[in-house]
């Protein structure tokens, strides 16, 4: 799933698996096995876990930093965000920011975490298609809140506090629906889908803000050409899309797409 289901085994990073002899269970594969099956007496430390250091003159916390770095990627996407920029707009110097946040990297997953409070469902969804439908649906609006989430959506999994709990209200949906593996093949199908089509949306918006032409805009401009090159009768079936096809806005396309992968899952389910 575009948050957190990338991997199968939702897990702290840097816990502590239980033993299970010479047989890992599938989270110590994914997530453990670095830490209590290698024996290491240095376990690195994600920005979840890491303390964070003591306020100095000008107040500072992971917060604030993150909203600041929300705040400039909504207004130029993630290349606006860089450490320096985020500690200008705070009037701090660069270096407090690293007691915070090691990475730019790490900066990334915490404005993630963030913008996956918007997703997370008002209320517990009934089922297993409402579950996936309003995952799919409330990341496609903070998306277009968001244009820069386009950008980390089928990433790493998200491990935050607000990614964990979207995983969980969405697998916690299914129940008894089907066993874990289907279920998760279940989640990443319908996420695929909705990532690949939230980015070709916001690929269109983002082609509409650099050349000033909207869709409307760019099919007149586009539009002798076309017609001329479909009136040699190379094209067939492209001419019939063109001329007899339905144009549809892109919230309808995404909900009716939508509902057609629902389907097909609803029918794998069935299955005995």
């Amino acid at each position: 799933m575009a948050v957190a289901m990338q991997d199968a085994g939702e897990g702290e990073a840097g816990g502590t698996a239980p033993d299970h002899g010479d047989t890992l269970p599938h989270g110590d594969t994914l997530y453990f096995r670095d830490t209590a099956h290698r024996k290491s007496t240095v376990v690195p430390m994600t920005v979840w876990d890491r303390p964070e250091p003591a306020n100095r003159p000008v107040p500072l916390d992971r917060e604030r930093i993150v909203a600041a770095a929300v705040a400039l990627a909504d207004e130029g996407g993630l290349e606006a965000v860089s450490l320096r920029k985020v500690a200008a707009r705070l009037n701090a110097g660069p270096m407090r920011l690293y007691g915070y946040i090691a990475t730019k990297e790490e900066l990334f997953d915490l404005m993630l975490d963030e913008v996956q409070a918007e997703i997370l469902p008002m209320e517990p969804p009934g089922d297993w298609r409402e579950a996936l439908s309003t995952l799919a649906h409330r990341t496609r609006r903070t998306a277009l809140r968001h244009t820069w989430l386009a950008d980390l959506l089928g990433g790493r999994p998200a491990l935050g506090p607000n990614g964990l709990a979207v995983a969980e209200a969405t697998l916690a949906a299914f129940d008894d629906t089907a066993d874990i593996d289907t279920t998760l093949r279940a989640v990443e199908t319908v996420s695929a889908y909705f990532t690949g089509a939230i980015r070709r949306e916001i690929a269109h918006l983002r082609a509409e803000r650099a050349t000033g032409l909207t869709k409307e805009d760019w099919q007149r401009a586009s539009g002798p050409h076309l017609t001329r090159t479909l009136a040699t009768g190379r094209f067939p079936a492209l001419s019939r899309a063109v001329y007899d096809g339905t144009d549809v806005d892109a919230e309808t396309s995404f909900a009716t797409g939508l509902d057609w992968v629902l389907d097909a899952v609803a029918a794998r389910l069935a299955r005995p």
